[in-house]
């Protein structure tokens, strides 16, 4: 049985737990809250070292990490990779984006919003991430307010799963996704898809510090 460890409020976690799935694939779940220092265990940091989540534990012992490279691994042989060259090539592009332009952005400020005191000097970082984050959104919108309505080529695959994941909750990160209406609507594309599922909500006490962050 393959089994995920991840945080359930976690965008990347998400992805992989979306993928399994929408693949139909089974899979055994085992909640590992990073935000109380359960990825730095001595068990936990012998097997991924980053002391990161995700991390995916197959039957004959292998693990793998960074999300997007599970991502590929899991949906390689499926519809959701692309195996035409060029259109494989588009997909990396996107999962590539989502991580150097897109998640340390939006991701960074739910987090900091979510996840710190109010008074927490990380708070500071909030307006930058905010022009990064929107720059990110907007090359979305860019791309789909033409012909595409997907980020994987033709077809719905793991570059929208992707993407995806922090986009559906950037308003907890402070970002008006109002004016991005591609966005919007691809981001209903993808809650079409079979098998979709959502992401869990954040404990009672992140809920209410994102509730409360003006």
């Amino acid at each position: 049985m393959t089994v995920v460890h991840g945080y359930s409020p976690s965008g990347n976690c998400h992805k992989v737990r979306l993928l399994l799935e929408q693949l139909g694939r089974p899979y055994t779940w085992i909640e590992t809250d990073s935000s109380r220092g359960e990825t730095r265990t001595p068990d936990f940091l012998a097997r991924n070292p980053n002391g990161q989540v995700p991390m995916l534990e197959l039957d004959d012992g292998r693990i793998l990490v960074e999300s997007n490279a599970i991502l590929c691994f899991l949906a390689a042989g499926t519809p959701l990779l692309p195996t035409d060259p060029w259109q494989h090539a588009q997909t990396l592009r996107w999962m590539f984006f989502e991580q150097y332009s897109h998640e340390p952005a939006i991701a960074v400020a739910r987090f900091i919003r979510g996840w710190t005191d109010a008074d927490s000097p990380r708070r500071a970082e909030l307006p930058a991430l905010q022009v990064r984050g929107h720059r990110a959104l907007a090359v979305m919108e860019g791309h789909l307010a033409g012909d595409a309505r997907w980020f994987s080529g033709a077809h719905y695959g793991v570059a929208d799963i992707a993407l995806f994941a922090y986009s559906a909750v950037a308003p907890d990160g402070g970002f008006d996704l109002e004016r991005y209406p591609a966005v919007r609507d691809w981001l209903a594309r993808v809650r079409r898809t079979p098998g979709f599922i959502p992401m869990p909500a954040p404990a009672p006490a992140h809920a209410a510090r994102l509730a409360a962050t003006d």
